[in-house]
């Protein structure tokens, strides 16, 4: 009778397989163990550090004791500290200086600051103030102040601004860009490089047409006379003004060439004085005088 083989299980379990569990649960235990370990840390740390802030804020230690402001001159030191907030205790990690920086920057007479926080108790702030290059006349609008790059800053005031010494432009009107009212056009642009390339100390006042360009009117300052006359159109205060037409260009040219035409007028003319000038063509111009000794005369002087 015939034997029935017996087959051999040949299923055999992968070697280590309990171990590897075992070493990956083991790891799996680790890693939440190290995750709630670090929550735990965070929340240590968070409210570490709430504490310790209000213990900052609130210690009178860094309670604001001075303030260090530099570069202020026609803007008031009292003004600007008050809108700063700085006018009552503050501590001085409670304080933002970017926004003290918005604040004082909505004065008109500050271009540009920049605040600092100095240990222990004390606010260093720098101010740039805007340079004032000269006032502009608009009819039925309020005078205003333009700066070196001829953005308008400010409405003139006479009584606090005192700026009686800057040249007093009209013939321009503002216009509306981006939400922005600005000057531009070739009227501007002309009266721009008039007063960036020349000192405007002895300009007093200037008027831009859009056919004849600009006129000024500037001390004469080699004929020197003072005007008597009250209802004499050039005369402003005790000083004697000469309109000059000077076109649209060749600002330097041309006032280069009134004062060689007033010096020669000075040394071989000293009965003339000099009424007006007209430089609009540089090669051909024209000069208005008067005799003032007949003048004097006639007054009876």
């Amino acid at each position: 009778m015939a034997t029935k083989s017996i087959k051999q299980n040949r299923y055999k379990p992968a070697p280590g397989s309990d171990r590897q569990q075992k070493a990956n649960s083991a790891q799996d235990k680790r890693m939440i163990f190290k995750g709630t370990l670090l929550v735990i840390m965070i929340l240590f740390m968070t409210v570490t550090y709430v504490f310790l802030h209000d213990i900052v804020v609130q210690s009178p230690l860094f309670t604001v004791k001075s303030v260090d402001m530099s570069g202020e001159s026609r803007a008031s030191k009292t003004e600007l500290i008050a809108r700063a907030g700085l006018d009552q205790p503050v501590n001085l990690f409670s304080l933002c200086p970017k926004l003290i920086e918005k604040k004082l920057c909505a004065h008109p007479w500050v271009a540009k600051v920049k605040v600092e926080r100095k240990l222990f108790s004390r606010v260093k702030i720098s101010i740039k103030e805007q340079e004032p290059l000269a006032i502009v006349a608009i009819e039925n609008l309020a005078d205003i102040v333009i700066n070196t790059q001829g953005v308008p800053f400010k409405e003139y005031d006479p009584e606090n601004d005192h700026l009686k010494m800057l040249p007093v432009i009209s013939g321009m009107d503002l216009s509306l860009s981006n939400n922005t009212y600005l000057f531009e056009g070739q009227i501007f642009n002309s009266i721009m490089d008039l007063l960036q390339t020349q000192k405007t100390d002895q300009i007093k006042s200037i008027h831009g047409d859009e056919n004849r360009g600009i006129l000024i009117k500037t001390l004469d300052i080699y004929n020197k006379r003072i005007y008597i006359e009250n209802n004499n159109e050039n005369k402003e205060g005790n000083e004697a003004l000469i309109p000059i037409k000077l076109g649209f260009d060749q600002f330097d040219k041309k006032l280069a060439r009134a004062r060689k035409i007033s010096r020669y007028m000075a040394a071989n003319f000293l009965s003339k004085t000099i009424l007006a000038m007209d430089l609009f063509d540089i090669e051909k111009i024209f000069v208005k005088t008067e005799d003032a000794l007949h003048n004097t005369l006639e007054k009876g002087v």
